[in-house]
């Protein structure tokens, strides 16, 4: 990635509600540059979409839940493929990893802590017999928060790195 691309990455990780006109301010260069260069990174694959960071408190979220499983399904059985691409609304992300001795990742937002129960047996029973081991780490989202979800701080990580 070039600099200029990296520079405007950063900028859009700060506030992608931003024009091109401001964008062009900020990083001293002309709107159409930044046009250009923006629509390079979206064609590129960089930028795939443009999205808010919601209060999930203020939408009734409660808790966040990190849920590895141990599955015995190979990548390449259609079993996988229905369990892995999760069309559950509440997930927010799904994976394959490696780690703790787990082989999967589920990243989910939850309205109560029975709400969760629901999800996580109905997630269980979905993987059957197939399913080796799992296990999850609860975050309630009321608690205190040492550093917020928010893209900006990797804007932070870029900007350190002299983009």
């Amino acid at each position: 990635m070039k600099k200029g691309e990296a520079r405007l990455l950063s900028e859009l990780f700060k506030d992608s509600k931003r024009s091109d006109r401001e964008l062009a301010k900020v990083l001293k260069v002309s709107q159409p540059t930044v046009t250009r260069t923006r629509h390079k990174l979206e064609k590129e694959g960089l930028v795939r979409q443009y999205t808010i960071i919601p209060d999930f408190v203020r939408m009734g979220f409660k808790i966040l839940a990190i849920s590895c499983f141990k599955s015995r399904l190979n990548k390449e059985s259609a079993e996988y493929e229905r369990v892995a691409a999760i069309s559950k609304p509440n997930v927010v992300y799904a994976a394959e990893c490696s780690g703790m001795g787990m082989n999967a990742v589920v990243v989910s937002l939850h309205k109560s802590y029975f709400d969760y129960v629901d999800f996580a047996r109905e997630l269980r029973s979905e993987v059957g017999d197939d399913l080796e081991k799992s296990d999850s780490f609860i975050v309630g989202l009321e608690g205190l928060v040492f550093k917020p979800f928010d893209l900006k701080y990797l804007a932070e990580a870029l900007d350190t790195q002299g983009v």
